[in-house]
């Protein structure tokens, strides 16, 4: 079943997106895995650069990746032809995507009153830093994770959260609203905010589950990264079942006490005693959820 073709429940939906660098197009580019018909406006490069886009120019690779199957037309709303582009294109859009500031988008014209007035079935997902009041305050995806609790030391976050969760936030917008616009058959404005989406990911830690005293933050001995003899090993022998199987591997009694110092240690010295090929093999043979890193 794994090549089953994926549901397009966005077929037949126009989206338009005026949001450049990544939360926008990355939920664009979920639109269009969804089956929508997706266009994004760009303001005209500088002369010598390839996109108005700051991703097109740090990141071309990433750019195309998330502009695959999207129509990129150029505008500067700022003047009377790039308002008639727009236009043109909002008269056959469903929902529109932007990441200005609300200011910003009333300085164009874009206020969510302004669109509702003249395109009552249109719905906006806007997507902000931070929601309500704090919506023009300056920010990016670290100060969100800062703010959120996800940052410690002065290590950098393998990857950028806020946007990617915020991204997935706006491409569950554009579904809500079109549900929504179908029962009431008028659009909706979805704000989105990116230090919502850093707060929402960030709710296991809340929880006190990824803390260093939680099941799935170390305290567990079936839950850790550990060292091995060419490398690392991530096991996540949580449930009981797979916790009994690792154990009996390890030599240990199949119910020890998972918190226990000497099941930590005796985990730890058993896997540093084996190659990464090894523990893959283990893996396999027992049925035990674990990966081994370089």
């Amino acid at each position: 079943m794994t090549n089953a073709p994926l549901p397009q429940p966005l077929r037949g939906t126009r989206v338009l997106s005026l949001a450049l660098n990544l939360p926008g197009p990355a939920a664009l580019m979920r639109c269009v895995r969804m089956g929508a018909e997706c266009a994004k406006l760009e303001p005209p490069p500088a002369p010598g650069q390839p996109s108005a886009d700051p991703m097109g120019i740090y990141s071309p690779g990433a750019y195309a990746t998330l502009h695959h199957g999207v129509r990129i037309a150029q505008a500067d709303l700022k003047t009377t032809e790039g308002q008639a582009a727009l236009h043109d294109e909002l008269a056959r859009t469903d929902v529109l995507i932007t990441s200005f500031r609300p200011s910003a988008l009333a300085k164009l014209g874009l206020s969510w009153e302004a669109l509702q007035s003249r395109y009552p079935r249109l719905s906006l997902v806007r997507i902000v830093g931070a929601a309500g009041a704090r919506a023009e305050e300056p920010g990016h995806d670290l100060t969100y994770l800062a703010e959120a609790g996800l940052v410690t030391g002065t290590a950098m976050p393998p990857t950028l959260y806020a946007d990617m969760g915020g991204a997935l936030m706006a491409s569950e917008a554009v579904l809500q609203a079109l549900l929504e616009r179908a029962r009431t058959n008028a659009g909706v404005c979805i704000e989105v905010a990116l230090a919502e989406a850093a707060a929402w990911l960030a709710q296991p830690r809340d929880w006190g589950l990824t803390t260093t005293d939680g099941n799935v933050g170390g305290a567990h001995a079936g839950y850790r990264v550990y060292p091995c003899a060419d490398g690392r090993v991530a096991v996540a022998a949580l449930e009981p079942h797979f916790a009994a199987r690792l154990y009996e591997a390890v030599g240990l009694p199949r119910h020890a006490d998972v918190h226990a110092p000497a099941t930590h240690e005796a985990v730890a010295a058993f896997l540093r005693g084996q190659s990464r090929a090894a523990l893959d093999a283990l893996a396999q043979a027992k049925d035990i959820p674990l990966h081994t890193l370089a």
